[in-house]
């Protein structure tokens, strides 16, 4: 039986925290280490990610490589990287309560039993307002079958912007107005919008779409949790 010194074993537990402390520390990768070709890990979470091209910079964080398309990016994932890093699915959906434009307050638990697509987005966003009326007619064709679409205006000014487009645009599934301390976007990792959550029955969300997603991928998706 090998026996540590009081020396050494504290010598083996100070490297093993500070090798611990390191694993937690996002750590730069250097240019000579960077893969020809990688997802940019910000611009994916924002929904705009163009698929795989040569990273400018990557950082080391708890084991895992993750690449950017621009220095900015590192800088800014290494200021707060949990928020960057894409959680698993399924997994349950953050509790909200928010009021719609009618007034009516609404809660996750006001859709339990329901198929629920959550809709984050804003009056000036243009691929926002392209997805919308996707989601219009996917809520005229299965809200009789459990649908619920709910869309999420993140503008600053609130219902002063956000009635009035609503009722240009004709668009008649629910909308709240997320303008509360504790805003809805941060609970849901929102980065960028349009974010679009579909969430089961069980209140889990289990599918996610970051930019302007595929109408068809969506519709199929709403389809297998309304069987």
């Amino acid at each position: 039986m090998r026996v540590f010194r009081y020396g050494s074993a504290m010598a083996l537990l100070v490297g093993l925290l500070t090798v611990a402390h390191a694993q937690d520390t996002p750590t730069d990768i250097s240019k000579k280490e960077l893969p020809k070709k990688a997802h940019c890990v910000v611009c994916t979470v924002r929904g705009s990610g163009e698929g795989e091209e040569k990273p400018a910079a990557g950082v080391r964080y708890k084991g895992t490589a993750y690449y950017f398309c621009n220095a900015k990016e590192a800088t800014e994932f290494k200021k707060e990287p949990e928020t960057w890093i894409p959680l698993p699915l399924p997994r349950p959906a953050p509790d909200f309560m928010l009021k719609t434009l009618t007034d009516t307050e609404v809660t996750k638990e006001t859709y339990k039993d329901k198929v629920l697509l959550v809709d984050f987005w804003a009056t000036w966003c243009k691929p926002c307002i392209a997805t919308m009326p996707e989601l219009q007619k996917l809520y005229a064709d299965y809200a009789e079958k459990g649908l619920v679409v709910l869309g999420i205006s993140i503008d600053e000014k609130g219902a002063k912007v956000v009635k009035p487009f609503v009722t240009k645009h004709k668009f008649l599934y629910p909308m709240a107005l997320d303008a509360g301390e504790k805003p809805m976007w941060q609970a849901y990792r929102v980065k960028g919008v349009p974010a679009l959550f579909l969430i089961d029955k069980e209140g889990n969300i289990v599918r996610q779409w970051l930019g302007k997603p595929d109408k068809i991928e969506v519709e199929k998706a709403v389809l297998e949790l309304l069987k």
